[in-house]
């Protein structure tokens, strides 16, 4: 993955809390995610429609 590309964490992630969140980024025709506590670590990209079925399971609550 580039190291140009621009992470960001969900509006919904407090700023002074860095628990369990990941932060995303667009990558080409992919999406990248890494854990924000450790941005130098592992980084996973998947595809677009990928990432929009995981938001979507995570939004009807699928993956409590």
């Amino acid at each position: 993955m580039p190291e140009t590309v621009r992470w960001r964490k969900s509006s919904h992630s407090h700023n002074n809390s860095q628990q369990q969140c990941v932060e995303v980024a667009a990558v080409a025709h992919a999406i990248g995610i890494r854990d924000s506590e450790n941005p130098a670590g592992p980084r996973l990209a998947v595809s677009r429609a990928a990432f929009r079925s995981l938001v979507e399971r995570v939004k009807a609550g699928d993956l409590n």
